[in-house]
């Protein structure tokens, strides 16, 4: 159980993203197969062994400095739609914490209410749209609550995973507007949003990452 994320441990971090999109590959390309362009889980899979790859020998490196390396290897990597997205969340994110020795409750909050602006500003997107943002906004707000409560880190991203699952399970009743799900229309209602499943994955790596 961590109390802080500290400089040394973003390559494990980013090595237990990376198995997370591996394992998950096939499960988001049959996901996004329904509305989108199959490709989902080859986009991620590549993006996170890119960062992944890039982080490994950063140790010691500014926190800052290594989520935005590892995001613009993701963008090179995967310039799809979101990958691009998930880079700007991580070069945001890494521009939040840039001066922070260690990630405790409040810089991670920091990093999340990054990472969702610069996907929204980034994307277009707005609340109940359908998108990555319908997760990553109730990630985001939980972790807010927790640092203003001061709760520890291991109790905040727990928290936060579940406003994700709860928000995920949220985008079934919505209608996509964005992309080529948006085309589906009414279809895309009752299918849980494939860039919020991204988002929620990647919260509940990061739990389950702190928990150890």
């Amino acid at each position: 159980m961590m109390d802080t994320i500290n400089t040394g441990n973003i390559a494990a971090l980013f090595e237990a993203f990376h198995t997370t999109f591996r394992d998950k590959r096939d499960e988001l390309i049959a996901l996004d197969a329904k509305v989108g362009d199959s490709d989902l889980g080859i986009t991620m899979n590549s993006a996170f062994e890119a960062a992944s790859k890039t982080v490994s020998d950063m140790d010691g490196e500014p926190l800052g400095k290594q989520f935005k390396m590892a995001g613009a290897a993701m963008a090179k990597a995967a310039p799809s739609t979101m990958g691009t997205l998930t880079a700007t969340g991580f070069m945001r994110g890494g521009k939040a914490v840039d001066d922070a020795d260690a990630i405790g409750t409040k810089e991670m909050m920091a990093f999340w209410r990054a990472y969702a602006d610069g996907i929204a500003e980034r994307g277009k997107a707005k609340l109940g749209d359908k998108t990555v943002l319908d997760v990553l906004e109730p990630i985001a707000q939980s972790l807010e609550q927790s640092a203003d409560q001061h709760a520890p880190l291991v109790d905040a991203v727990a928290d936060a995973a579940r406003a994700g699952q709860a928000a995920l399970v949220a985008t079934k009743d919505m209608v996509a507007q964005h992309g080529k799900a948006a085309a589906f229309a009414d279809k895309s209602k009752g299918l849980q949003d494939a860039g919020g499943t991204v988002a929620f994955l990647l919260i509940e790596t990061l739990a389950r990452f702190v928990k150890g």
